[in-house]
């Protein structure tokens, strides 16, 4: 997806809604300033395993990867930050913002549950870019269904040893320093999973198949035979895993909402451009009715997720509450909104919108994905639905 320079109105007045301050908007044109200045667009996307690693060390040179990694573990993690830094890199770039949501994904867990020197090894590097991180917790037959994992873990003195799999791991055989969950034992069921920081020169740990996808980024199955690492490299406590695990979900959830705006903006930028300069029937494509309901469609569904999105964040970095309800609503909203709107700009465009290298081509692609990874949509429902019901008053007994 072709980077270029962002149009000022409308998408960019949400920048003034009260869920923002100063630093926020600083940091919106600051990454607006650094696609500007090319160094999105010089990076050659077929080779995504290069790729990637031009851009997570554009982003890190750049400071721009502070936002994710809590400017390597030294402040806490502002959501809105990572919010509008994902939307903003979406908008430009869907692999630039791919980058960026990995280097915070893969070592949030660490910045919430590692020891002290675990954060001092890893996070600055995760935050310069020198290091590529990843999270792995999907396995083959537990992605949704976390508690059916049968990666192991086990005890050996001043060691761990994990054996098994892990699959569907993005950054997978790329990545320098691994997040990883497997099963300990402490008690059935997700209690009894343990979180670990794994590096990829450690003996026993391989790539057992790398995944090619319709939106390519590095995507793997790797493999643990008999990897053995120091007890120290376990995050918080035994059986605590599924815990931290979402913890860092809860997060980073809601910037998977924020990269949905960011296709779902420019998408619209996109399909605004082409319609007002397309001949149609004596006029243009913009004075047709349709398309201009279209585009009511398109407005007010990009501001309710948006809306969502950063209630979300504001929640959990002004006012200090969780924000599992609020997340989830966020994501599962903002990924089907931004798909029905990238849907309509790749229709409105026609026979040019499936035209492989055009940008609404691209991002029907990319958005397919989000809908999907960290939760599915329904997921989300199920999460919201229990959230409520556990929130809901006991039930009234009838004579």
């Amino acid at each position: 997806m072709a980077a270029q320079t962002r149009p000022a109105d409308p998408t960019r007045e949400h920048l003034d809604w009260p869920f923002f301050d100063a630093s926020h908007r600083a940091l919106a044109e600051k990454l607006d300033a650094h696609a500007a200045s090319g160094a999105l667009s010089g990076i050659d996307h077929d080779d995504t395993d290069r790729a990637c690693r031009a851009l997570v060390r554009s982003l890190g040179d750049a400071g721009l990867l502070d936002a994710a990694t809590g400017a390597g573990g030294t402040t806490p993690i502002d959501s809105r930050a990572v919010c509008l830094t994902r939307e903003t890199l979406a908008w430009h770039d869907g692999l630039a913002d791919f980058a960026f949501a990995m280097q915070g994904l893969g070592t949030g867990a660490i910045g919430l549950s590692g020891s002290e020197a675990l954060r001092r090894t890893v996070l600055p590097k995760a935050r310069s870019g020198e290091w590529i991180s990843a999270f792995a917790l999907s396995e083959q037959e537990a992605g949704s269904d976390v508690a059916a994992m049968t990666c192991a873990a086990r005890r050996d003195g001043a060691h761990y040893v994990l054996d098994g799999e892990k699959t569907w791991i993005s950054n997978g055989g790329i990545a320098d320093v691994y997040t990883v969950f497997a099963r300990t034992g402490e008690a059935p069921g997700t209690r009894g999973i343990s979180a670990f920081v794994v590096y990829a020169d450690d003996p026993g740990f391989s790539i057992a198949e790398r995944i090619d996808v319709i939106a390519p980024h590095p995507l793997a199955t790797i493999r643990f035979d008999a990897c053995r690492i120091p007890a120290d490299r376990l995050l918080g406590h035994p059986g605590e895993g599924f815990k931290i695990a979402m913890r860092t979900l809860d997060i980073f959830r809601a910037s998977v909402a924020a990269a949905a705006l960011g296709f779902a903006r420019r998408a619209m930028d996109e399909a605004l451009a082409y319609a007002r300069s397309r001949p149609m029937f004596g006029a243009t494509l913009s004075d047709l009715q349709l398309t201009q309901a279209a585009f009511g469609d398109m407005a007010a569904g990009i501001d309710a997720a948006a809306l969502l999105t950063y209630r979300a964040a504001w929640r959990r970095d002004v006012q200090g509450l969780p924000t599992t309800k609020e997340a989830a609503m966020a994501k599962m909203t903002a990924t089907e909104t931004a798909q029905a709107v990238i849907d309509r700009a790749v229709q409105m465009f026609g026979g040019r919108g499936v035209l492989r290298g055009e940008i609404v081509e691209s991002l029907y692609r990319g958005i397919r994905a989000l809908r999907i990874y960290e939760g599915a949509t329904e997921v989300q429902k199920l999460i919201i639905a229990r959230e409520l019901l556990k929130a809901a008053p006991p039930e009234k007994t009838h004579a």
